[in-house]
């Protein structure tokens, strides 16, 4: 007869063996896995057991996993999803390129050159949170936002390109405006005296593709909604626009904001 004790050795041995198993298929087999069953689902459900832990070791940088730039994605898991929400190497402008973090981009010193990004995924439904963290000097023009795949990600000069068509809307950092349609929505936020932003702070982009709105949040303060009647058709995207030579932008993902 066996007692609990060594039942408990025996299921804690079965997970252990699922766990690596799972290790070894890809993300979609992995979702079609937790549906299986309770128990895959269950051991699934742990974003932070062995499955979650070596997909991380696969994918992520070992400087990234031991930063303090993933902090607000604490579970294995919550990391690998913003590895794959980062920014898109494949989708800057030929003067940016993407530190080997995976989570930063890098603007070369060209000069009369204004450069974008954009991060891998896009959004259509849902509600949607990721955080920005300048780690250069701002120059004189630094925006962050959305924008769809049609807007451009480079252009000659010094401007505010994120928010310069129907195609992208962004928050100029350096003078604290709102800016979408190549115009001037407004101050943003809406407070007397609005603080400039501190090279280093962590912006909280906030995009609800229910409301089709944009907010931001600065040091857990929720400042307004930025923008309203966003677009439904097409996929929106992460974004920034930056202009001085060697400043450095990271963008991670967090998933569905939380209320209150």
């Amino acid at each position: 007869m066996v007692d609990d004790e060594d039942n408990g050795i025996a299921g804690a041995l079965k997970d252990h063996i699922l766990e690596v198993i799972f290790s070894y298929l890809d993300l979609h087999d992995l979702r079609n896995c937790s549906l299986v069953c309770k128990n895959w689902y269950r051991i699934l459900n742990d974003e932070n057991n062995d499955v979650w832990r070596l997909h991380c070791v696969n994918k992520l940088a070992e400087d990234a996993m031991t930063s303090d730039l993933l902090s607000s994605v604490p579970t294995y898991k919550a990391k690998l999803r913003g590895f794959y929400h980062a920014w898109n190497p494949h989708d800057c402008s030929r003067n940016v390129y993407i530190k080997p973090n995976g989570f930063t981009l890098h603007r070369n010193p060209v000069a009369q050159s204004t450069d974008a990004s954009r991060g891998k995924m896009g959004f259509r439904h849902g509600r949607h949170a990721w955080e920005v963290i300048w780690e250069g000097p701002l120059g004189t023009v630094a925006v962050i936002g959305i924008a769809t795949k049609e807007a451009p990600l480079q252009c000659h000069g010094y401007v505010a390109l994120l928010g310069s068509d129907d195609q992208s809307w962004g928050w100029n950092l350096v003078d604290n405006h709102l800016l979408h349609n190549g115009n001037s929505q407004g101050n943003y936020p809406l407070l007397n005296n609005a603080p400039k932003y501190q090279v280093g702070e962590r912006i909280r982009v906030i995009l609800d593709c229910e409301d089709n709105t944009l907010s931001f949040e600065k040091n857990y303060e929720f400042l307004g909604v930025a923008f309203r009647g966003l677009p439904g058709q097409q996929p929106l995207y992460p974004a920034v626009s930056a202009v001085y030579g060697n400043t450095e932008v990271s963008m991670v993902y967090l998933g569905p904001p939380m209320d209150g």
